[in-house]
């Protein structure tokens, strides 16, 4: 049997749930499944470092000292603002040879300082997309989902999102047993989808100036499964469907249909996740109609049906006991 190993970087002002999160996760797995992985934390001179949130880490050993490690875990932070040259050319050497290399949150920008991400398709956090595309071109930058992998590289967006990765490359190790248990000791999702958004369709869309636009967006949210026309929206707000339309757009960044859309998708997840009712049921609650229009959607968004999306991304109970 051969011994996975993570290398963990650590730097001053990393973001230490980046680091834990991961951590706790892989550890977890080795615990249940018998194969513990190596597991390394380092720095690049193998002092300690201090936290975003002043808490000191102390890692194991110095970075020149580590070989090239099976999955290369690169966490983010403040520091990832101003790295230091000898870790980007560290990076730059041994991220192409080992068999993963994983960034959480900001540590893409390190990953795409040191060319790990040219020609790739790679996110962050939300708030860093727009510099990342902008200093490093030669990325695919993709704002939405909370991790995306391209080849031996997975990059993800904020803090948790780094456990949902994980979780994905501990079902990868170890198969989705393993994983369930690492979830349920952590009573955290088995697993969200990369693909789904890092935002909700209320946070992804502005928030609307005017009082008639900004009640129309919590009558949507309330009533799915109510007729969201455009026409009947308008009305709503006390506005013409083509001034209604064009004022939406220009005060929450996106077309009444498209958050029509993201509203109707997160109702109907949660009640995958929450719920024991129907695909059909759901389908007629969340304004489907059917469940092939649901179906459809969910493949278009999240590339899974329904019935897949409830049978592996359903939250696991914390009160269910686990041995």
């Amino acid at each position: 049997m051969t011994q996975r190993s993570v290398l963990i970087v650590v730097f001053d002002d990393v973001q230490s749930l980046d680091v834990t999160g991961p951590l706790e996760v892989f550890t977890g797995a080795g615990r249940h499944s018998g194969e513990p992985y190596e597991i390394l934390t380092t720095s690049l001179d193998g002092a300690p470092v201090r936290t975003s949130s002043g808490l000191t880490l102390v890692p194991d050993r110095a970075l020149p000292e580590a070989g090239t490690p099976h999955t290369l875990l690169v966490p983010g932070g403040e520091g990832t603002r101003c790295p230091d040259p000898r870790l980007i050319d560290w990076l730059r050497e041994h991220g192409r040879h080992a068999e993963r290399v994983v960034s959480v949150c900001s540590g893409a920008l390190l990953l795409a300082e040191a060319g790990l991400l040219d020609g790739r398709r790679a996110t962050t956090h939300w708030s860093l997309c727009d510099h990342l595309a902008a200093k490093y071109p030669a990325v695919n930058v993709d704002p939405d989902p909370i991790f995306v992998r391209d080849g031996h590289v997975a990059t993800s967006a904020g803090v948790t999102s780094g456990i949902d990765l994980a979780l994905a490359l501990v079902e990868e190790d170890h198969g989705r047993d393993t994983a369930l248990t690492v979830a349920r000791h952590l009573v955290v999702f088995l697993r969200r989808p990369g693909n789904q958004a890092q935002f909700s369709a209320q946070l992804a869309a502005q928030t609307a100036r005017r009082e008639p636009l900004r009640d129309v967006q919590q009558w949507i949210t309330e009533h799915p499964d109510a007729d969201l026309s455009v026409e009947r929206l308008a009305e709503r707000a006390g506005l013409s469907p083509r001034h209604f339309a064009r004022a939406f757009q220009g005060e929450t960044g996106t077309t009444p249909g498209r958050y029509v859309e993201r509203v109707r998708l997160e109702h109907a997840r949660r009640l995958l996740e929450d719920s024991a009712d129907g695909v059909e049921q759901i389908s007629r609650a969340c304004g489907y109609g059917t469940p092939e229009a649901m179906r459809r959607a969910f493949v278009k968004a999240l590339g899974t049906a329904p019935a897949e999306y409830r049978r592996r991304f359903r939250p696991y109970s914390c009160a269910e006991p686990t041995r």
